[in-house]
């Protein structure tokens, strides 16, 4: 069964290439050039992963990955003619997994949709996944990739629940940012150690109930970041 991709972009010209490489691997690729009706779209049918250009004509890139997390969990690369270092932690910090810079390597492009959607795979179909896991007042079910906090669903993007999950299942071990980028993200990730800074302070307000004076993850000064079990 083909792989099916979504390509959110408004230069029918970079759509198009982006679509004829991923069709000679035999991807099912659908192309709309807007994004305001994205949210019907990913409601009506199912995809697997998500290219999604950040200047659009209705709707930035930004608020739109933001609009996607609230519907999906699935890969969301970030496709940029800026190479602002702010602009990929703005978009790690909404959820985005990746970001490609334009002008950019067709078989490139290939290799990162290839990789992310191998990886996605392997977290979500993981033949025996870890059991629910219960700390204080937190409840961070592997399974189903839902997390809790007293009783009510806190709802997470990828990346984050990848995180909070790596930490929660090594707890009382203390991990440098490199070694949590490089875990999460992977080696060929495009980013930076600060994408880990972003996605804790992010984590820590949706299950700290004071993200100054965190219960769970406790900042190492100097080393990195424990998860206090």
């Amino acid at each position: 069964m083909s792989r099916k991709i979504l390509i959110i972009e408004d230069d029918q010209t970079i759509a198009e290439l982006e679509r004829d490489f991923l069709e000679i691997e035999n991807y099912e690729v659908t192309i709309i050039p807007d994004g305001k009706d994205t949210r019907e779209t990913l409601r009506n049918n199912h995809y697997d992963l998500i290219l999604l250009d950040i200047m659009l004509p209705s709707i930035n890139g930004f608020e739109l990955c933001k609009e996607i997390r609230q519907e999906t969990d699935i890969p969301v690369l970030m496709v940029t003619a800026k190479h602002e270092d702010m602009d990929k932690v703005r978009g790690f910090g909404l959820g985005a997994d990746d970001f490609i810079v334009k002008p950019f390597s067709p078989t490139e492009l290939v290799a990162r949709v290839k990789a992310h959607l191998a990886r996605y795979e392997r977290l979500v179909q993981h033949e025996k996944p870890p059991g629910v896991l219960h700390i204080g007042s937190l409840e961070i079910n592997p399974s189903s990739r839902q997390v809790f906090v007293d009783g009510k669903e806190i709802p997470f993007t990828t990346k984050e629940f990848d995180l909070l999950q790596f930490m929660a299942t090594h707890p009382n071990q203390v991990f440098s940012k490199e070694h949590l980028f490089e875990k999460i993200w992977g080696l060929d990730a495009m980013g930076d150690n600060s994408t880990v800074t972003v996605h804790i302070k992010k984590i820590r307000k949706k299950i700290e109930k004071d993200s100054t004076d965190p219960q769970y993850i406790r900042t190492v000064w100097g080393s990195g970041y424990r998860f206090n079990s």
